[in-house]
């Protein structure tokens, strides 16, 4: 007779990614979050007895839209990027490095609100009232309608709320506030994730738009569980970089419109402005044609941005007094794609970097990642390499393989269109990119060799 085995022992699971263990520990040995592994409660027996029903079925040609209605922001680079504006009763989740502008940029929103009659409140929980105020009073930000409280606890979040009735609630930051009746410090997973689950309910019971503000960890993800991603109807992200004015917002979920689009904004002095038309701050215009610089079309989520590559070559060193490595430098751009793009430019094109320092950056402290600007990238360091200038109404745009090949690329006809909105009348584009575009000469291109004989720099 065999012998019975012990009852096993409920598993110990991570909450964030579903990691078990035989014990607890502080720890996930997978995703490495701490506070998220807990014991399992023994498996219930699901009832089958009906529930009562919150809200009727409908059908769903009868359910009325106007709860859904966004209404403007007064902040047009936001709604461009929410799909309209902000929508009653939807949660917002809004994260971004330390001190890029997220606080600065909500308080604007805020006040534009509260001008248009919307009763908006201010939940502060990492500045006093008195800060907020100074910061409201550079921003001209200062409206009856505006409300502002600093609060840390959930029970005096809440009771603000009842008393306010607000339309637009803004918690910054959901980190900063935390409940006595749940475990764990401020800040922690188990925290932010109960904290952040009362407000989405009571903003969805309410019809208030709410607005929390996320911290990113080092690697430049959202902190918190990533329950908390899931749980909010549109995830932004705000960058950018302390010494550029540019501003950027990126939905990266979005229920309500789409989740490729991008908002610009300018930060000013006196605020942050919103960029309808920021393609000036990534290209310079130069009175006379200076050899190094090439313009190429960038597509941030659907929109086209002109940007300028400028490039700087060394002089060559004399034969035999080579004492070290050539350097090769970026900025703003992708470092390992721009190394294979000069060593197809030296072997297929024969312009002869080796020994050469190569320096390459974009203007305006612009990110470039796509295989896009390889072209207008090749193009000035070859302009740079021979001393020669490209035509000053060119613009570039192609991906470069290893084989010396021009390859095409996604929204050629979108990015020449801008391009010939803003005065350019040549494009070098691959073949077969198929382009028709008023006012602007296609030049078609199928090898790198070919493209800079085409603008005579060869």
């Amino acid at each position: 007779m065999a012998k019975n085995s012990a009852p096993a022992k409920d598993p110990f699971r991570c909450t964030e990614c579903g990691w078990t263990s035989t014990k607890w520990v502080g720890r996930c040995g997978e995703c490495q979050a701490w506070g998220s592994v807990e014991e399992l409660a023994a498996p219930k027996k699901l009832s089958l007895i009906a529930g009562t029903v919150t809200t009727a079925a409908t059908p769903i040609g009868d359910v009325s839209l106007e709860r859904a209605k966004a209404r403007t922001s007064g902040v047009s680079e936001l709604d461009r990027v929410l799909g309209g504006g902000l929508v009653p009763g939807a949660a917002i989740l809004l994260a971004g490095e330390p001190g890029v502008g997220k606080s600065t940029l909500l308080l604007s929103v805020a006040a534009e609100s509260a001008r248009q009659k919307i009763t908006a409140l201010y939940i502060s929980g990492e500045e006093s009232a008195s800060q907020v105020r100074l910061r409201a009073e550079r921003l001209n930000a200062i409206d009856p309608n505006l409300w502002l409280a600093a609060e840390t606890e959930l029970g005096a979040v809440i009771a603000h709320i009842d008393q306010v009735q607000p339309q637009l609630l803004i918690i910054d930051s959901i980190q900063t506030i935390a409940s006595a009746a749940v475990e764990g410090a401020p800040g922690g997973v188990t925290q932010v994730r109960e904290i952040a689950g009362a407000l989405i309910r009571i903003a969805k019971d309410r019809n208030i738009t709410v607005v929390l503000v996320g911290h990113v960890t080092k690697d430049g993800s959202i902190a918190g569980p990533r329950l908390l991603e899931h749980l909010v109807d549109v995830v932004l992200n705000f960058e950018g970089e302390r010494h550029s004015r540019l501003r950027l917002i990126r939905a990266m979920k979005n229920r309500f419109g789409a989740s490729d689009e991008v908002g610009c904004f300018d930060m000013t002095e006196n605020g942050i402005e919103s960029l309808t038309d920021p393609t000036g701050l990534f290209t310079t215009r130069h009175s006379e044609p200076v050899p190094g610089t090439c313009v190429t079309v960038a597509l941030e989520g659907r929109r086209p941005l002109l940007a300028e590559i400028q490039s700087l070559v060394g002089l060559p060193v004399a034969e035999g007094r080579d004492f070290g490595n050539s350097r090769r430098v970026t900025s703003g751009l992708d470092n390992p794609r721009t190394s294979m793009t000069l060593a197809v430019l030296e072997l297929r094109a024969n312009i002869r970097l080796s020994g050469r320092d190569v320096y390459v950056a974009t203007v305006g402290g612009m990110k470039m990642n796509e295989p896009s600007a390889d072209l207008a990238v090749a193009l000035s360091v070859a302009s740079a390499a021979k001393g020669l200038a490209l035509p000053s109404d060119l613009v570039a745009i192609g991906e470069v393989g290893l084989a010396g090949e021009i390859r095409k690329v996604t929204g050629a006809q979108q990015r020449i269109a801008e391009a010939a909105r803003l005065g350019f009348k040549r494009a070098m584009v691959p073949v077969g990119s198929e382009i028709k575009v008023a006012g602007i000469e296609i030049m078609e291109v199928a090898r790198l060799e070919q493209a800079i004989a085409r603008v005579k720099i060869g």
